[in-house]
């Protein structure tokens, strides 16, 4: 097994760091090679994604990858910018499918910024198109306006698109999620007024009879944001675009206390991941040690589940993150009166030990 360790700026080093630590504690035989990536990268190399860092993405099994970005670097012209690494990544990996599941821990229900009865028992599985959608569509660029309200100015514009096949295989990918959960699909969408999302929609509807053991609902993006903070627990997965995914599962994310808590997996046709935790790289704590290690954990406990086959060790990291939050220990994000705070080495720490004793 060989893993690609991709840290990246912000707190994304102190936080892999402790994911490291903790898969290092398992007993299992992996080969690890750490690279540079997005502004760290720029500033050794002159670019976001290396051709070095891709090639050692490109042969490994699995990424475990930090986060990436700064505001120092917001002044470079796009194709530079930090965040050009994550989407050269998925864009060359292939990798279209994005697990992000959003699960309330019961020690952690006071900490939602939602009454406990809506989140008690929260589980939801969020599945984003990943390499699709307006991220990715063409055309894209600035022009002075042909036509419209204002012909003359300065204009910029994005092209939202998704063909078939795409949707399709994200389609079956939602749908064998839910055979193994509640066997409940929402596919999320804006079919009264995208086109792009009536195809989605279409397609989604046919596939559907494929499974006719899972029940499918369709749901406008704005009713689906309004349900997350309504009754969440309605929800079993969730399947969407790549920009409606993006908004939702942040916002899922607090439904669980803390999006330090929250992890993905973003995954290919040959099950090859990059595996991440769904925040940012939080330049304003950076180097300060409070930065909450558990969502990047729980990403590595994804990547040994679902690309390296070791779904046992995976439990086991699952099962010592839940005992930690039992000790009462909490990053500063998830602390409330009555609990622990520790730092970020401390957490990894606590989690490790708790390894040993499992």
């Amino acid at each position: 097994m060989k893993i690609a360790i991709l840290p990246g700026d912000g707190i994304g080093t102190e936080i892999v760091a402790e994911a490291v630590k903790v898969l290092h504690a398992l007993d299992l035989k992996f080969e690890t090679e750490t690279a540079l990536v997005g502004g760290a990268a720029y500033d050794a190399h002159g670019h976001p994604l290396p051709d070095a860092t891709l090639k050692l993405a490109k042969e490994s099994d699995a990424i475990l990858f930090g986060a990436v970005g700064d505001w120092k670097y917001d002044t470079l012209d796009r194709p530079l910018r930090p965040e050009q690494a994550i989407l050269g990544l998925r864009k060359n990996l292939g990798l279209f499918a994005n697990f992000r599941p959003a699960i309330c821990y019961p020690q952690l229900v006071d900490a939602s910024s939602l009454k406990r009865e809506l989140v008690s028992g929260l589980d939801i599985l969020i599945i984003r198109e990943l390499t699709g959608d307006i991220y990715f569509g063409q055309p894209r660029g600035r022009r002075v306006s042909p036509d419209g309200h204002f012909p003359g100015a300065e204009e910029a514009f994005d092209t939202m698109r998704y063909s078939r096949p795409e949707i399709q295989r994200i389609a079956h990918v939602a749908f064998q999620a839910a055979r193994k959960r509640s066997s409940r699909v929402t596919s999320v969408d804006k079919a009264n007024v995208l086109e792009t999302f009536q195809l989605w929609k279409d397609v989604l509807t046919e596939i559907g009879k494929e499974y006719p053991d899972v029940a499918l609902d369709h749901m406008y993006v704005d009713n689906a944001a309004m349900q997350l903070v309504k009754a969440p627990k309605k929800f079993d997965v969730v399947v969407t675009g790549n920009m409606f995914g993006d908004i939702l599962s942040d916002a899922a994310a607090m439904l669980t206390g803390s999006i330090g808590m929250l992890p993905s997996a973003s995954l290919n046709t040959k099950n090859q991941g990059l595996y991440e935790p769904s925040h940012g790289s939080a330049p304003d704590i950076a180097g300060k040690g409070v930065a909450n290690p558990l969502a990047t954990i729980l990403s590595a406990a994804m990547m040994l589940r679902f690309s390296l086959n070791q779904p046992e060790a995976a439990v086991r990291i699952e099962k010592a993150v839940d005992a930690v939050l039992t000790q009462g220990l909490r990053t500063p994000d998830i602390f409330s009166e009555g609990t622990t705070k520790v730092g970020t080495v401390q957490m990894g720490d606590a989690v490790v030990k708790a390894l040993s004793q499992s």
